[in-house]
């Protein structure tokens, strides 16, 4: 999406032809357009057909990568509990009626809950943070949405005049932190967050009040949430274990200790080739397709788009390295773009980075997908250049989608890493 250089040739080849010219500073954009262009193309021409019509396709689904669901959040699941944990424990995502739980490879884990489902005049959403520790805290925050009176927007404007009151089972606990425009919400007192805990475990009525305007947030799914978290920290029948069960309590010592971010090796890719200058690429559209399709499994439905006569973008990674980019599938309100790092020159040697790809600039690969058209719930994963491969160096989803705002509401990481810049 950084690129706004588009490449129209009219001129009736019978093939595609991709030339990397050390001299030209042209390329196509499979992203469509946008403002910014990449410097570390500006080594590029790409000669190739007018961009045909796009053949309709069927809907592809955008949850799916490395046969693994990424998005069971976004189900509007409101009598199934839904779970994905991978092999290793590494994280895990599940979804119980109106709240979830995200924990990432820290063993961080985040509990977001809801309004109800049909309830979709005030939404709202609670966020309840605990890292993983004998002595991890809980934090806690609240995102309103709109309302007929009063919304997050009209809490800018009245900055610290009114706040927003927390009453459980029509018991008043207080006003929350003072709202933060920066960044959307209002932190929750350590009062109101012990008593939302107390709370969760059973039937309880949560209203978040500002002014004359009323949002409640529901209590079904949240103990089924609680105790999954409970159980990926090892804190199942311990002390501090969310739900807690008194005909069995453990000491701490079963609870998992916080795990370090892997550190990601980020290098900045260059445009520069190893020979000289005059270093070029040159190969057939239909070839490097042929080329490429030989790294999926089934590409003709991971990457139905990829013989079409859509441009290709290529990027200079090194002296020897490209990164090649083609158009791999459309659906209703999502698209997706094939990613492969090449050699420029025999053996090419292809290997596929996602066929999900949205963006792509200065080493850093982004595949964003909407969980349904209006954009209020989203995933993402991010790829770093690591100088011969892109390695993945975040995943996470916005919540469920229940119009809180566009974007989603929360940031729920299931995968993070410490990333340190190499120059």
């Amino acid at each position: 999406m950084k690129d706004n250089n588009y490449i129209n040739d009219t001129s009736l080849l019978k093939d595609a032809v991709l030339t990397i010219a050390s001299r030209s500073n042209t390329y196509s954009n499979i992203y469509g357009n946008s403002t910014q262009s990449n410097e570390n193309t500006k080594n590029i021409t790409i000669e190739h057909y007018p961009e045909n019509i796009p053949k309709k396709i069927k809907e592809k689904s955008t949850f799916m990568m490395k046969n693994k669901i990424l998005l069971p959040v976004f189900a509007a699941l409101s009598t199934v509990l839904f779970s994905t944990t991978s092999i290793a424990s590494a994280s895990t995502e599940f979804t119980s009626q109106d709240w979830q739980v995200a924990c990432d490879n820290t063993r961080t884990c985040r509990l977001a809950g809801y309004q109800a489902e049909n309830n979709s005049e005030f939404p709202v959403s609670i966020l309840l943070v605990r890292r993983a520790g004998v002595n991890a805290g809980v934090d806690g925050k609240v995102k309103l949405g709109g309302a007929k009176d009063s919304s997050s927007k009209a809490l800018m404007q009245l900055g610290n005049r009114h706040r927003i009151s927390l009453f459980i089972n029509d018991k008043d606990y207080g006003e929350t932190k003072p709202y933060s425009a920066a960044a959307g919400n209002a932190e929750l007192t350590q009062a109101q967050v012990n008593a939302l805990l107390e709370a969760l475990t059973k039937s309880s009525k949560i209203t978040l009040a500002l002014r004359n305007s009323r949002w409640q947030v529901s209590d079904k799914g949240a103990s089924a949430a609680m105790l999954k978290a409970d159980e990926f920290q090892g804190r199942v029948g311990t002390p501090s274990a969310f739900v807690k069960n008194d005909a069995a309590v453990k000491s701490s010592g079963s609870i998992l200790p916080p795990k370090a971010a892997p550190v990601l090796r980020f290098v900045l890719p260059s445009a520069k080739a190893d020979d000289s200058n005059d270093k070029k690429f040159v190969m057939k559209s239909s070839q490097l397709a042929s080329l490429v399709k030989g790294t999926m499994k089934d590409a003709d439905n991971v990457c139905p788009n990829l013989s079409d006569k859509s441009p290709w973008r290529i990027s200079r990674l090194n002296g020897s390295q490209l990164l090649a980019q083609h158009g791999c599938w459309t659906s209703a309100y999502n698209s997706g773009a094939g990613a492969w790092v090449i050699n420029d020159s025999k053996p090419y040697n292809p290997a596929l980075v996602t066929t999900s790809a949205t963006g792509y600039d200065k080493g850093k690969l982004t595949s964003v997908q909407k969980g349904r058209g209006i954009g209020d719930c989203m995933s993402k994963t991010d790829w770093l250049w690591t100088g011969r491969a892109f390695e993945k160096s975040h995943e996470s989803t916005t919540g469920l989608c229940r119009l809180i705002e566009v974007g989603g509401a929360w940031q729920l990481p299931t995968y993070v890493t410490e990333v340190k810049m190499v120059r």
